[in-house]
């Protein structure tokens, strides 16, 4: 798994530096993708992963991670292709874990420096496991974001070529779901499952009222535009529009936790 660690640390990373206010997207995604190959080459050595089975799953998670990048910015770029930008990632992650048996478990100077922190938890811990978590950590973060806007913009949920959008009515997103996804990561690995579902509920309670003064608006200006006699333009997304973004967005985030969940546990 020591493999598949690396490539969700390279992929997280890329996107968290990607997905930064840049003045140009393009030097942002450049740079990102040049962070993440460097991770893998620099916990590659210090994690000892020299065997040519490490370097040949290594160079598939560069080539993942590489594609990853390049893959989702073009789908922002053209309105397109995000489909295919999540099947690379998919793909890669996938044939990362099947050939997962040709990597060496993490030692090297990474180890020595767990047991040399003289904490207990890394001390006595998987260096590979602890890796691991690291990484799916990672993508729970600005990883989670891309992927959600990848498939809401497949989907037609989200128009990448502007307009009204839902997120315009549904504030937070970007924030509240990177959060959401740590803690349920978080109460799955501590066995708390049952406080994960709470967590999962809340979140429709905290955006029911958004989604009922959506509703509101919606009727009040078709209830205008038949008095005036003319079809308005709606200068904000509908309620429909809104509930299809938050339900396929919501299951979108929900299942990229509980995927790292279970990447947790086969660990």
């Amino acid at each position: 798994m020591s493999a598949l660690a690396l490539l969700l640390v390279a992929v997280g990373l890329s996107d968290l530096v990607a997905t930064r206010p840049w003045r140009d997207e393009h030097t942002g995604r450049r740079v990102g993708a040049v962070t993440g190959l460097l991770s893998i080459a620099v916990l590659g050595m210090l994690a000892g992963l020299d065997a040519w089975g490490d370097l040949a799953l290594l160079a598939l998670a560069g080539a993942t991670t590489g594609a990853w990048v390049v893959l989702a910015g073009r789908a922002d770029d053209n309105a397109q292709g995000e489909g295919l930008a999540l099947a690379a990632l998919a793909a890669g992650g996938a044939l990362t874990l099947l050939l997962s048996g040709l990597a060496s478990p993490v030692d090297g100077a990474l180890a020595s420096w767990m047991d040399w922190t003289g904490i207990d938890v890394l001390g006595g811990a998987d260096p590979t496991r602890v890796l691991l978590l690291a990484g799916l950590l990672l993508t729970q973060l600005s990883t989670g974001n891309v992927v959600v806007r990848l498939a809401l913009a497949h989907t037609g949920a989200l128009d990448p070529r502007g307009g009204p959008q839902a997120s315009d009515r549904l504030r937070g997103g970007r924030l509240l779901g990177p959060m959401e996804r740590v803690f349920i990561l978080g109460l799955g690995l501590a066995g708390q499952v049952t406080a994960a579902s709470i967590v999962i509920a809340a979140k429709g309670l905290i955006r029911w009222p958004e989604l009922q003064r959506a509703s509101r608006d919606t009727e009040r200006r078709d209830v205008e535009a038949r008095a005036s006699g003319e079809v308005a333009p709606r200068p904000l997304a509908s309620i429909d529009q809104i509930t299809e973004y938050f339900l396929i967005g919501s299951f979108v985030s929900w299942l990229v936790a509980l995927t790292a969940l279970v990447l947790a546990h086969l660990a």
